[in-house]
């Protein structure tokens, strides 16, 4: 036995609650990537009403805390005879927040290309499309590597909120011990180490990203 009731078995709890944090993390990232990359897109689309639609979408999430984001994806849904499992529908919720944010720091690094880098595509004679296949995104992905990977700890730290709905994840799985052991300074203090251990080393390599890429830093034009 460890001090203050913890056990063997609470840990593996917790880790278990580890690996459904990272589970729920990589879910929100992939489907809020695919779907940011979307919304980037139509940001910077010049069809208007696509445009003030991504705008809207952007706005309406971004203004929209988290937690009525979790609410309206578990009890909403339900009340329209959506009976959701709590990580179906706490994935729905993460995919809708991740996709707002992420495609607004994508939007900025793509605009952040140098407007000659477009010119000179478009005196190549390249669709729109050849354009940002060949030359934009490519570039554009060197200045948003390192906000993405920075982006990634808020997705693992907002994971909590999907204990919520009552979906067994780090902090659900230590509202669950603390409940039986009732020492809830020693089960949040691990609880606080384990986000540190994800997290630290997403905002190390976040740093790093950086400074090797040279984000930040301007090429000085020809005059």
């Amino acid at each position: 036995m460890i001090e203050g009731g913890l056990n063997l078995y609470h840990l593996q709890f917790l880790a278990v609650g580890v690996l459904w944090t990272v589970c729920l993390s990589l879910i929100a990232f992939v489907g809020g990537g695919l779907a940011g990359g979307v919304i980037a897109l139509c940001r910077i689309s010049p069809i208007k009403p696509v445009r003030w639609l991504a705008i809207g979408w952007i706005q309406l999430i971004q203004g929209t805390p988290l937690l009525v984001v979790l609410f309206v994806a578990y009890f909403g849904l339900s009340i329209m005879g959506l009976e959701l499992p709590g990580l179906v529908a706490a994935s729905i919720a993460m995919v809708i927040y991740v996709s707002a944010y992420l495609g607004e720091i994508w939007r900025g690094c793509i605009e952040s290309v140098p407007r000659t880098q477009w010119e000179a595509a478009e005196c190549l004679a390249l669709s729109r499309a050849q354009r940002m296949r060949l030359v934009v995104l490519p570039q554009a992905l060197r200045i948003a590597t390192p906000p993405t990977v920075g982006f990634m700890v808020q997705i693992v730290k907002n994971t909590s909120l999907a204990s919520i709905v009552g979906f067994v994840e780090l902090v659900r799985a230590g509202q669950l011990i603390n409940n039986s052991i009732f020492q809830p300074f020693l089960v949040y203090l691990i609880i606080a180490a384990l986000y540190f251990a994800m997290c630290f080393p997403l905002s190390v390599w976040s740093r790093k990203l950086e400074q090797r890429l040279h984000v930040g830093t301007r090429i000085p034009s020809e005059t």
